[in-house]
């Protein structure tokens, strides 16, 4: 794998550096990356068999769906987290090359809401996400000489205000915030936004997807990881500066640009240069930019200044802007600006 795909694995897929020194006492060496999975989901899987949770309903309040952990007693009636049905357990496969190894990681999730509304929509993996979180590790506890997995919160944020690009925290957040949508959100007159409908989840991380060897912010070395989300807003992101949001470079439409491995087919690379198109500022490789192939100029502009085309354009042209026809897409090569799913000039490379 050459030096110029490593950079884009690390860029796309938002991986957090993962040291390759020793852990907390300088002196245990860099654990094996397989066997550590297994003892993470063997943790992961036992805390969610011998604990059960507590959602709370709460409409328009801030406490809306957050979600407590609690461990069965001994003789117990209370339904595990695992065997609940109320909020059935899915699974994400991530596969993520390790120390020269593909370790192949299985996420659980819970999806408490999916998230609806007017203007509702899913996060790429390599979007920012406005977000309210807790998070706790999962651990071996051993009291009196009796060992139990349990759970340790290290942070909870409850009012953000500011995005998390999706490239630059923990691999599972990534792979896991597409699953679900924003909701509705409206201003309050004291300032303060109250959000409905958002879609909201708890996952499950090995530290593999996570911080694995490095300690980071309370959360001690190799830790599995449980996050109970809830997601407000998204903020798009045009990763390649080429004028087209990365989202809509998801050729495959799953939620995910990726970068692959060479000689791997990659489904969001046009022009098969295992470049994909959200990173790739010529997408169909005709030696003509992206962002000049989406560019024209209005015929009534005498300046001639080059405007750019709205990737779909909007229903109604807005007419305080004369300058920019809103109403119009990307066209194909024939101009043709209306026709769904038409192949657009910036991805056809006999169209200059």
């Amino acid at each position: 794998m050459n030096n110029f795909f490593k950079i884009i694995i690390l860029f796309s897929l938002g991986l957090t550096a993962i040291s390759c020194s020793k852990s907390d006492n300088d002196t245990e060496p860099l654990r094996d990356y397989a066997e550590q999975k297994i003892k993470d989901m063997e943790n992961i899987e036992t805390f969610m068999k011998t604990h059960y949770m507590t959602v709370v309903n709460n409409p328009g309040g801030t406490d809306d769906l957050d979600v407590t952990y609690t461990k069965i007693p001994t003789g117990g009636t209370q339904i595990s987290i695992w065997d609940q049905t109320i909020y059935p357990k899915q699974t994400r496969e991530v596969t993520v090359r390790q120390n020269d190894v593909d370790i192949t990681y299985t996420i659980y999730y819970l999806k408490l809401r999916e998230g609806s509304g007017p203007n509702s929509k899913s996060p790429c993996n390599v979007d920012r996400v406005l977000t309210a979180y807790k998070g706790e590790y999962i651990y071996n506890s051993v009291v009196d000489n009796v060992s139990s997995i349990i759970s340790n919160e290290f942070e909870t944020l409850v009012n953000p205000q500011s995005f998390f690009s999706l490239t630059g925290v923990i691999r599972g957040w990534s792979e896991i915030f597409p699953k679900f949508k924003t909701g509705s959100y409206i201003s309050n007159p004291d300032g303060t936004v109250s959000y409905s409908d958002f879609g909201a989840g708890v996952m499950f991380i090995p530290s593999g997807l996570a911080y694995y060897a490095s300690p980071s912010g309370g959360i001690p070395t190799y830790s599995p990881l449980v996050f109970n989300f809830k997601l407000y807003e998204i903020d798009r992101v045009d990763n390649d500066g080429d004028g087209i949001f990365s989202y809509l470079e998801d050729l495959n439409n799953d939620g995910y640009v990726i970068g692959l491995p060479e000689g791997v087919v990659n489904p969001d690379d046009t022009d098969g240069d295992e470049i994909p198109d959200f990173i790739d500022t010529d997408d169909d490789g005709d030696f003509f930019t992206t962002r000049s192939e989406t560019s024209y100029v209005h015929p009534n502009d005498v300046l001639e200044t080059i405007r750019y085309y709205p990737f779909d354009g909007v229903a109604v042209d807005d007419p305080t802007t004369p300058y920019v026809d809103e109403s119009k897409g990307v066209p194909n090569c024939s101009n043709d600006f209306t026709t769904p799913n038409r192949l657009r000039k910036y991805r056809d490379p006999s169209c200059h």
